[in-house]
This record gives C-alpha cells, structure tokens and sequence, in this order.
C-alpha cells in the first residue's frame, strides 16, 4: 500500500483456506422473523412462513440466513433475552419447524445461521432464577453478582438489587431484565470479580459450547453472536475475550468444520484474530460505516455528511482511513461485512433517500471486497418508519422492524389471515414497495440487486478475495471509481450532479456490465468516464 490509499491483496495461497469455502460466494440474508411472513394466520412471522419464502430467497439469489433470535422469550426485547436456548419459542414454531426449514434451505443450497445472544439472558431463565437464591447452588456463580446490595454501579458495570432474597446486586448487560452471564474478569479487582478459570466463568463457557452444540447437532451452519465482545470483564487489552472465543473456534474447528462464527463486534481486526470468521463495521466500535449511510440525523454529534447522500458532500476518505487498515489486517484469516442496515439502526430506505440512490448504494455493497449481509426488505427500499410507538424493547429502532411487503393487499401479503393484526404496523403509504410489483418491473430496486447478486456469485472478481484498486483515493469519491480483480472496473456517483474524470488508457478496451448514466470512452491514451447523476457502472476490461 502506497501513502495514496490504492492498495491490492493476492488471493488465497494454495491448500485450505482458514474458513470454509462457502463464504467466498457467500450473500447472507437477514430475517428478523416476527416480520417476515406469518404463516399460521396469528399476525406473527413464523419459521413456517421462512421456509414458504424459501423460492423467493432463491430467486433473489440468496445462499445464506441470519435469522434473528427465535428460541423461548418473554420478548422484553425482541427475543434477545432468552429464556430456553434449546427450545424455538412457540410463537415461531417448535424445534421440529426450525429442522424441517433446515432441510428445506440445505435443499436449496442455502445455508442457515441462528442469533446467539451469548452475554446474557432472560430474568425468566431457570438458571437465573436458581442463581438468585440465597442458598449456594450449581448456578450461584453463572452470573456476575456482587456481596453486597448496596452496590449499584461499579466502573462501567450497571447493577440491579432488591428484587431477590440473594444478598447481593446482579449485574446487567442491556435493560434491567437482561442479566450478564459471568465469564470471569481478566484482571479481578474485587472479591466479587471471580478469574476467568474460576468454576463459576469455567461452567459458563461450558454451557455455551453445550448449546451451540445441540443446535449444530441439528444442522445449523453457525451463529451470528450478539455483543460478542462483551463477555470478559476488566479485560483492556482484549486478551481473555480474545482466548475464549479462539477456543471456541479451535472447539468448532474439530467437530464442526464447515461452519461460521460472525460477530457483532464492531472491530474486524481483533474479531477475527479472535476466531470469528466474519465480522461487521457497524454503527458502534470501528467507526467508517456511519461515513457512508448514517448522517447527522442519526448521530447529532457528528456533523459530517454521509457519503452516500445526493448532495455529494459526503467524504469516502473518511470511510477507507478505517476500513483499509482493518482489510490490511484481516488478511486472508476472514471476512469484513457491511450490511445494508439492520434491526438495530435505519434502512437505508429513510429519508429523502430513492429507489436511484439505493441502486448505488447496492452497486457499492455486492461490489466491494466484503461479504454483503442484506436485511430483509432493503432489496425492495422497505422505508424506516419514523414515530412508531415501541414494541418489545425497540424504541426508535421499531421503524426498521415493520413487516415485510410482498404484495398489493391489505397486509401486503405478510400474513395469510388477511383479518389478522400484524406485528407492527405497515407503511400507510399507498405507494409503498412490494416484492410483486418489483418482480415485475425490469427496472425495479429488486431486479438491480438481483442481477448484482447474480454478478457477484459468478465473476471471481467479485468475490471478497479479489484484489481491489482505489483509483479515486486522493479525492472525496464523486464519482468512486474502482478495480476489482483483473478484469472489473466499478463507477459510482452518489450525488445529483454529473461527473466527469479522465485516467490514463492501459491495453485493451472496456465491456459494459451493469450501467446507469455511466459510460466510458477513449481518445489514444486517454479514458474518460462520464457518470450522470445517480449513475453506476461495472465494466468488463477486455
């Protein structure tokens, strides 16, 4: 890597990979499975209603789910606190329909991944319940707590009391309903801060390896983990965290070899140091992706704009200054993701944001070196609606877990009661996004990231492993204009206004691809790229 930014990776060396060879043409796809389809008629989604969805996801051009969590919850929050790990929640089915979708998605090539909320679970748990006794017992130590009652925070660690007979405060991970599981301390500084080889953090760490197992047993292809980074405390240097899940990875390596471990980490470099063979850029941790997709509006104190905004006042540095040094690093140990949006922040359909400006934006996420994560919805500008009244723990983030849309009906399509009231509200707009109209329409959102899709799963160029050359990087990126591999050639221009920018010819000429207001010519041995507003182009170099 030179100081200008372009940079460029070899492939993987010849002999096995260190992750299993799906990831490289992986597309993941992310269900959050109360709003997808229902169904049974209840006005919840269902794993049912997935796997009758199964041939929509294939013609899509899907390869694998995240689904996210679907076992036993009082659903205080969305099913990440969880009250059974080894039981679907009946709302969604039993054990029998996630094995039954399990089979249906392996039949069409597509692999299924299940939300692990590690760090913590429900109040409601059993275990939780015994280890709030005040008698001593075999999950006494399986949570974090205090000797005291009195205590109520101690450095970052919040803490709940009064609500046992146990002489003590718990410690909790998120809301007050959701107590942290105890993984030890990396560096103990009180008598309550149990090391991370106590039995206590040792049977923890046992229970964990025990429930992953019992759902890869059945056929699951891995586990997106919720805060994955959380779990050892007083640890700065990120040893202890960092030990225990490349223990789990050298566990998974054993007896699962095929399958993944992604993590909601935020940090790449030291998440898949740490085993993980995924991990995301997200709007917390490594900062980058707020660059791209979220603006002052989401986060007021950073008063920049995105770059994918039509005002083109946007900055890609400030994107690549983070990401690079993270690519550099990750090396050929896994994969950086960044997803399209998920339930925790907006679509990217929010806004003023269009259909146009989404089809760039999606030329950029199946493009880039990464592996692409795609909420469920994006692919038709689902739109983030803003005011809705909370449900289950979402606050602000519930305009981003709507029902899907998938026709012109009442319900548009989302349940097969049609009388039924729906997990949450849909978009009132009369003119909101379906998959059927999109379907239909050549020049639809969905068919331009369906052939985007088909793109990336068969040009080797494409996929995560390919060379990438930053052509623009002395510049703000209007219009970003990229090489990928030996033979691919991508232009963007996010903004309202045209661009134009000339480069130095090589051999050969250029083959379009996939283009929107996006041409390229030559004059002896100089190329120009003329890029409208809104435009996109893949090129072929010939």
């Amino acid at each position: 890597m030179d100081e200008s930014g372009r940079t460029a990776r070899s492939t993987p060396q010849s002999g096995r990979p260190a992750y299993p060879d799906w990831l490289d043409t992986a597309v993941f796809y992310q269900i959050y499975p109360q709003s997808f389809f229902d169904a049974n008629g209840d006005g919840i989604g269902d794993l049912n209603g997935i796997e009758a969805k199964l041939p929509y996801l294939q013609a899509l051009g899907i390869n694998a789910l995240w689904l996210n969590p679907c076992f036993v919850s009082p659903f205080k929050d969305a099913g990440y606190d969880v009250s059974d790990f080894l039981r679907i929640a009946p709302r969604y089915g039993d054990n029998s329909d996630l094995c039954s979708l399990l089979g249906a998605a392996h039949a069409c090539n597509i692999r299924v991944c299940l939300d692990l909320v590690a760090g913590h679970t429900s109040d409601q748990h059993p275990w939780f319940q015994a280890s709030c006794r005040p008698e001593p017992n075999a999950y006494s130590d399986r949570y974090i707590w205090t000797t005291s009652p009195w205590v109520k925070r101690d450095g970052e660690i919040n803490f709940i009391s009064g609500t046992t007979d146990r002489n003590g405060s718990f410690a909790i991970n998120f809301f007050a309903h959701q107590p942290a599981l105890n993984y030890g301390f990396a560096h103990p500084k009180h008598a309550y801060q149990q090391p991370v080889d106590a039995p206590g953090p040792q049977a923890t760490r046992q229970a964990l390896k025990d429930i992953m197992a019992f759902w890869l047993d059945l056929g699951v292809d891995g586990f997106r983990v919720d805060m994955a980074a959380s779990l050892v405390r007083e640890d700065p240097e990120q040893a202890a965290i960092r030990a225990l899940w490349q223990d789990v990875r050298h566990w998974m390596d054993a007896h699962y070899p095929e399958r993944v471990l992604i993590a909601e980490w935020g940090d790449p470099a030291t998440a898949i140091d740490s085993g993980f063979h995924v991990d995301f850029m997200l709007h917390f941790g490594t900062p980058g992706y707020d660059a791209l997709f979220l603006d002052e509006t989401t986060f007021p104190s950073r008063q920049q704009a995105r770059y994918f905004d039509s005002s083109g006042q946007g900055d890609f540095r400030r994107f690549w200054r983070h990401f690079n040094p993270h690519w550099q690093a990750v090396g050929e140990k896994g994969f950086l993701s960044l997803p399209s949006s998920n339930h925790d922040v907006q679509r990217p359909a929010a806004g003023s944001r269009s259909a146009e400006d989404l089809k760039v934006v999606f030329t950029f996420l199946l493009t880039w070196p990464q592996v692409p994560f795609i909420y469920y919805g994006d692919e038709i500008g689902l739109r983030y609606l803003d005011g809705l009244i909370s449900k289950e723990g979402g606050y602000e983030r519930t305009g981003s877990r709507t029902p899907m849309q998938w026709d012109g009906s009442p319900l548009a399509g989302f349940s097969t009661n049609p009388e039924a009231e729906p997990y949450l509200p849909l978009d009132p707009d009369p003119l909101r996004p379906t998959v059927a109209a999109q379907m239909e329409d050549a020049d639809s959102l969905w068919r331009h990231v369906q052939q985007l899709i088909f793109l990336r799963q068969n040009e080797a160029d494409l996929r995560p492993r390919a060379t990438l050359d930053l052509l623009s990087a002395d510049s703000a990126g209007y219009p970003l204009v990229y090489r990928r591999g030996e033979k691919l050639l991508v232009a963007l221009n996010p903004s309202r206004e045209a661009r134009k920018v000339q480069a130095s010819r090589s051999s050969g000429d250029v083959v379009p691809i996939l283009t929107r207001r996006c041409a390229l010519t030559h004059n002896g041995s100089q190329w120009t790229l003329s890029i409208g507003p809104r435009g996109y182009g893949v090129f072929q170099i010939e």
